[in-house]
């Protein structure tokens, strides 16, 4: 990549990604962000932009979440109409409480020297004459972490991963008239990583069809077989609502 060409890009990153520079930009222009101070992008070399978009172990890395995830949880019409409360067992990472994330001894973590701290390979592979592709791996000698940890100063308790697994009980409102496939949202309840901010619990819902109804939108659907003399002479049935009311359906001859 030319270096002029890497500036540009840096210019217009560190602009997008700086609410204040943003806001400078819309109102004056490239020039205002000149006056402003901005020199020119606050990557030190293009590496640094491929670790943006692939998620290496550079600056931006740093400030990425961590993964949301998703639990199906199986309601019943009733749940939806009624509403309910359901508890929830989950097994999540946390950040370790001895060695508070560090994996061992706070001396004893060094920078991966084979990744040089990215946690990514990049490999170069020749697929034809004069043709070449680049192949980004996590780094094996780290598994992604950038840095490495003496065996024997590894932290007992997470033997080095820096996390515990640990079980968490939630527990989920389903409130009336919530819809199959909607989602509950439990912000940064996610698995804990050093550094990064944990990512959310989203649980979704998850409707087991019902015996008798249907539901449409803000109905709810059923059918009633009559017979033909119930049909001409007029009837009077019964049917009893999800909520254990019980309607009087009528119908003259």
């Amino acid at each position: 990549m030319q270096m002029s060409k890497f500036k540009l890009i840096s210019q217009a990153y560190e602009v997008l990604s700086d609410p204040k520079k943003r806001d400078l930009y819309d109102q004056g222009g490239e020039q205002a962000i000149k006056e402003g101070g901005l020199s020119g992008g606050s990557f030190s070399s293009p590496m640094d932009i491929f670790d943006m978009f692939f998620g290496g172990g550079g600056r931006m890395n740093r400030e990425r979440r961590g993964k949301n995830v998703v639990h199906q949880l199986g309601v019943s019409l009733e749940d939806l109409y009624n509403g309910i409360t359901r508890k929830l067992a989950l097994q999540k990472n946390v950040i370790c409480g001895k060695c508070e994330g560090y994996g061992g001894k706070r001396g004893a973590v060094e920078k991966c020297p084979v990744c040089k701290g990215r946690g990514m390979q990049v490999l170069v592979q020749q697929i034809g004459p004069g043709m070449v592709q680049q192949i980004q791996t996590v780094c094996p000698e780290c598994k992604g972490q950038g840095e490495r940890i003496n065996p024997k100063d590894r932290c007992d308790n997470c033997n080095g991963c820096k996390v515990v697994r640990e079980k968490k009980i939630i527990e989920v409102h389903v409130d009336k008239g919530m819809k199959d496939g909607q989602k509950i949202v439990f912000h940064g309840e996610g698995d804990q990583e050093p550094d990064l901010e944990p990512g959310d619990v989203i649980i979704v819902l998850d409707q087991k069809d019902h015996s008798v109804f249907q539901r449409r939108g803000h109905d709810l659907i059923t059918k009633m077989r009559i017979q033909l003399s119930e049909a001409l002479c007029g009837f009077r049935k019964t049917i009893e609502t999800l909520d254990n009311r019980v309607l009087v359906i009528s119908s003259r001859p």
